[in-house]
């Protein structure tokens, strides 16, 4: 499914998005753009609006997202 989330944090090894009040999910930086980047902030910034899909739900309950899965898609 794709949401349109807000990111919440960025990190080094990537961002957390927000898909939902109250529920964030993983965007890592391999799963940003098509392209390798070096930096997430070379892409996004804190606050940004960003469609990703959800990848995968683990037993903890982590979300993991990807962007560049849902780059041309459109928001179900």
């Amino acid at each position: 499914k794709i949401y349109r989330g807000t990111v919440k944090k960025i990190v080094d090894f990537g961002a957390f998005v927000e898909i939902l009040p109250g529920t964030e999910g993983l965007l890592h930086i391999s799963q940003i753009a098509k392209e390798r980047i070096a930096k997430v902030t070379d892409v996004l910034q804190e606050g940004d609006e960003v469609m990703v899909k959800v990848l995968e739900v683990d037993k903890s309950g982590k979300i993991r997202l990807s962007r560049k899965e849902a780059l041309g898609a459109e928001v179900k």
